[in-house]
């Protein structure tokens, strides 16, 4: 079954993650992405450890999957212009160089538009396309520190700490992509135009600041490290056990608190919950610490696990993975590499009722696709052969 997607095109010049996961959900949900690559400096995705049994990297084949791939060097005149042949049949663009690189290479967003005024082209960057960083270096760590998520994230005692998964790549970068792309397709099928999208993944993740921004935007405190109700400035955080494991308290709605309380053999701390001064709050969590270091992690997740008090186990990833939550949503697909074996991938959390995610197959090798794409816009073999001889394409 075709999925909700199907039907757009979209050619694909990004690398590593932020642009490789947004053309992902695209791809998962039926559009036709094609990637173009360079022939001589490959995505480093690809270069990543472990491989599968193909040979290819298991990140490049997740984060891959379902694409196809053609490898043309935009540096030669003859590889612009099969991208501006192959641009004028295509809805979106989707690029994620530096501020003007694109432009230089005479694939920037006014040269495809002249051959295609209905294209949607969304550029990715760290900072925007303008601003006085635009040009500056950067990674997931270093838009969430100048988006101030970085600074009240962590703990007093060790300072500010690291995201453990890429929060301004992906939740900035990737989703703000798609969501932007589709806003744009609506707005095409409305007005008949297409645009350019300016994605900054510090933008993104800026705006993400959705409980803390507005009261500290009126003049209230500004959140810092372990003072918010959601960073550790109250008994909302993670605790151990017994045997060394972890439970993460969650119930910060007086309901759920008290079954918590209760649980653990200290009703009489419910009230506490409540309370944000921070010597109460640090008694609190105290009192936490202790009564959850008497059970092992195994006696306090069956103990939980009867009620709700959105009190759960904190899991490594191997245990999420055979979580009955993540089994009975279906998280994991074995996806078909083209050499007949099978990757264990996560699978789309998109959930439709008439058009499912597809998955084709894991991330192919660097121009996989390049002849038969070639040949459909209409070069002979001898052409396709020449472009090669010269290392336009691979």
């Amino acid at each position: 079954m075709a999925g909700p997607l199907s039907g757009l095109k979209v050619l694909d010049f990004s690398g590593l993650l932020p642009g490789p996961f947004a053309s992902l959900m695209l791809a998962d949900l039926g559009a036709d992405v094609l990637r173009v690559e360079a022939p001589s400096r490959p995505d480093m995705v690809r270069l990543m450890p472990p491989y599968a049994s193909d040979g290819t990297s298991a990140a490049h084949g997740y984060l891959n999957r379902s694409k196809r791939s053609i490898a043309i060097d935009l540096k030669q005149p003859e590889g612009l212009a099969i991208v501006k042949q192959l641009v004028a049949e295509y809805d979106i663009v989707i690029e994620q160089f530096r501020p003007g690189v694109m432009d230089r290479l005479g694939a920037g967003y006014e040269a495809l538009k002249a051959v295609n005024p209905r294209v949607i082209y969304c550029s990715i960057t760290g900072y925007g396309q303008t601003g006085p960083y635009k040009d500056r270096a950067g990674h997931d760590l270093n838009y969430l520190a100048i988006a101030g998520v970085i600074g009240y994230n962590g703990r007093k005692a060790s300072g500010p700490a690291p995201m453990a998964v890429q929060v301004a790549d992906i939740a900035g970068g990737s989703c703000h992509a798609v969501i932007g792309l589709l806003a744009a397709v609506i707005h095409r099928q409305a007005a008949g135009e297409g645009q350019h999208i300016d994605i900054s993944m510090t933008d993104a993740a800026f705006s993400l600041h959705a409980l803390t921004a507005p009261g500290a935007l009126m003049g209230a405190d500004q959140p810092a490290l372990e003072t918010t109700q959601l960073n550790g400035g109250t008994f909302y955080d993670c605790y151990e056990t017994a045997d060394g494991r972890y439970l993460s308290v969650g119930g910060l709605e007086p309901q759920f608190f008290m079954q918590f309380c209760a649980a653990i053999g200290r009703p009489e701390l419910a009230p506490e919950g409540l309370v944000m001064l921070p010597e109460r709050v640090a008694a609190l969590k105290q009192a936490l610490r202790q009564a959850l270091k008497t059970k092992t992690y195994a006696e306090w997740s069956a103990i939980f696990a009867a009620m709700d008090s959105c009190t759960e186990p904190v899991l490594s990833f191997s245990e999420a993975c055979e979580h009955p939550q993540m089994q009975a949503r279906g998280m994991l697909v074995d996806v078909p590499q083209l050499d007949g074996g099978r990757q264990r991938q996560l699978a789309s959390p998109f959930k439709f009722s008439a058009t499912p995610p597809s998955y084709q197959y894991a991330g192919v090798i660097l121009g996989q696709h390049t002849d038969e794409v070639l040949a459909k816009a209409g070069l002979t073999s001898d052409s396709i052969a020449q472009l090669k001889s010269k290392g336009v394409v691979a």
